[in-house]
């Protein structure tokens, strides 16, 4: 049995049922809760995972009671489902720290995938992490987001070292451009593939002189970091 313990407020009752119901399938324990109110109430006093929030809900909707989830607890993965479509609604849920958002009606199937993918994130993030990695002639400080040699130091935003310490911890394998997305941003967009694109010619920039190191592109695919 699964020790994964999900928060997850809704208030169609069917839908909880069937949602709540197919998650304990695969192992999950879930608290249900019909409002944001309640959804709070019971974050505050239990232990959870991650957590899977409908957004209109009475007594207090979802983007307030993730709002609230994250003066708390800034890490706790947070879903959002819900019925609202328009592009402001899902950019207003990421901003407000939410890591991913799926429109109703949605696959279990989808839904399950992604809370794996945020459970292996928030473990790993957990553990240990190592800080300091050799590039050529560079060392990369990943904690303070700087690389570093004798004779220079090369600030990178935070994104870029992200992205640089992902490429480094799957050296010389492919990495499809939507797990670099979800990675680094919890989502697949296209606007943040656009920043992507522009923090990977930087890091080409910087490493251009260093021999056999390189960013393949593999088109329609991803990247592939390959040291040799």
């Amino acid at each position: 049995m699964s020790n994964f313990k999900i928060l997850y407020t809704e208030d169609d009752e069917t839908l909880a049922f069937l949602t709540k119901d197919n998650l304990e399938q695969n192992n999950y324990e879930v608290l249900h809760c019909p409002d944001g109110k309640s959804g709070l109430e019971s974050f505050k006093n239990n232990d959870f995972d991650i957590c899977i929030f409908d957004i209109m809900m009475p007594k207090m909707d979802g983007f307030e009671l993730a709002t609230e989830i994250r003066k708390l607890n800034t890490d706790i993965p947070i879903i959002f489902l819900s019925a609202k479509t328009l592009k402001e609604d899902r950019i207003k849920g990421l901003r407000l720290g939410a890591d991913d958002y799926l429109v109703k009606p949605f696959s279990i199937e989808e839904l399950i995938l992604k809370i794996e993918v945020f459970l292996k994130r928030s473990q790993k993030n957990s553990k240990p992490q190592k800080s300091i990695y050799e590039i050529g002639k560079y060392q990369f400080d990943a904690k303070n987001f700087i690389l570093f040699n004798d004779t220079e130091k090369i600030g990178l935003t935070q994104r870029e070292a992200e992205l640089l310490k992902l490429f480094l911890e799957n050296k010389n394998s492919v990495l499809k451009r939507e797990q670099i997305l979800t990675a680094l941003w919890g989502t697949d967009d296209y606007f943040m593939g656009r920043s992507l694109d522009v923090f990977i010619s930087r890091l080409r920039k910087i490493l251009a002189n260093e021999k056999g190191i390189s960013i393949e592109n593999l088109h329609g695919i991803g990247f592939r970091f390959v040291i040799e």
